[in-house]
């Protein structure tokens, strides 16, 4: 889990800091529960944050009643130039219901929003009111999770395929969107964004325009997160994540708009494997390409430009391109079609020299 904390400074700009960094954490006053009270989880991050959460029994369920979380920002260390100071909380009832003896799994991102705090959490696995000392092997999925996993049919004569662009429409504008944490810009990206989806056998198309889209995120270390919302965007994710210690890469898109219809447009896909590159590096590619969310969400990316990890003094570092397989193709093609041109122009110069050489001794 993450939080990003919003908070108005002395000089009455905003400042947002986002706590990534939960190494020293303790859990004083968490408990089990009795007959008087539910199972509780609190947790501690130094003196200057804390995080509760509440659970209560029902007869065949159980529920995540509650989360709060509180800040400082008499802190000047974490909140610079903080203009209100003191201790505040942000409560958010959740009456999430869980079977009993399941245990509930979100692999998703989940997220939270109340007041100046986003509070995110992802590969969530817990359990209350556990029997015997027993932790249950039978999962409770999110909805988030049943969404990511389960495969709709796609029929072409309907739905375009993964790789379909739909009707033409102009280049989105390029955006510049950045992520920053106590240590300075954690993650940049630069991007045209045009979003198609496919709802009832209609197909929408829609250019994101960066001067009314917000932005925000968090970096960890094997996870960043850019988040776009706007006016009909509830929330557009872009999650990366670390592979093999040596590599990044888009591995989750999370979506949630409301179309023109009024009808909101869900997707989500947490198993993607795109904009891969070194750590270290960023990502470039100025041609178009599509990612493909599911059968009836895709993006076309124009000008792209990312790097989630190992942002140094705001600035990208060296890109990989990803014309660089393409070329890598390329070449030996055309070193092959250029030494099959010479071999040939060699055959006819010899069938012509030879045809010449049979020619004259005939007539002599």
């Amino acid at each position: 889990m993450n939080f990003t904390i919003g908070y108005e400074t002395t000089s009455k700009s905003n400042k947002t800091v986002t706590i990534s960094d939960l190494g020293n954490a303790t859990y004083n006053g968490s408990i089990c529960g009795d007959d008087q009270n539910g199972p509780k989880i609190e947790v501690q991050f130094g003196s200057v944050f804390s995080w509760t959460v509440n659970f209560t029994k029902e007869k065949s369920t159980y529920l995540i009643e509650s989360i709060s979380f509180s800040y400082d920002t008499n802190d000047s260390t974490t909140f610079p130039d903080a203009k209100k100071k003191g201790i505040f909380t942000v409560h958010e009832p959740v009456a999430f219901r869980i079977p009993l003896n399941d245990i509930f799994r979100c692999n998703s991102m989940l997220t939270a929003e109340k007041k100046d705090v986003i509070q995110h959490y992802w590969d969530v696995h817990v359990q209350a009111f556990v029997q015997n000392g027993t932790v249950s092997t039978k999962e409770f999925l999110c909805d988030k999770d049943k969404t990511s996993t389960t495969v709709v049919p796609v029929t072409p004569t309907t739905l375009p395929s993964p790789t379909t662009t739909p009707a033409q429409k102009e280049k989105p504008e390029i955006g510049s969107y950045s992520v920053n944490n106590t240590n300075g810009t954690c993650l940049l990206a630069t991007m045209g964004l045009q979003l198609n989806m496919t709802q009832d056998k209609v197909v929408t198309v829609i250019n994101i325009k960066p001067n009314t889209t917000d932005f925000t995120g968090s970096c960890h270390s094997q996870t960043a997160l850019l988040r776009l919302n706007g006016s009909n965007i509830k929330y557009l994710d872009f999650v990366f994540a670390v592979k093999n210690e040596n590599r990044f890469y888009l591995k989750e898109v999370n979506v949630s708009m409301y179309l023109v219809n009024g009808s909101v447009f869900s997707i989500a896909n947490n198993n993607l494997s795109y904009w891969d590159a070194p750590l270290g590096s960023s990502y470039m590619c100025n041609k178009e390409q599509t990612v493909s969310v599911s059968g009836a969400f895709q993006i076309n990316t124009f000008y792209l430009r990312v790097q989630p990890f190992n942002v140094i003094e705001g600035k990208y570092s060296t890109a990989q391109d990803c014309s660089a397989d393409e070329d890598n193709f390329l070449v030996p093609i055309a070193v092959g079609a250029a030494l099959a041109g010479v071999l040939i122009l060699v055959l006819l110069i010899y069938l012509i020299g030879l045809k010449h050489h049979h020619t004259g001794y005939e007539q002599f």
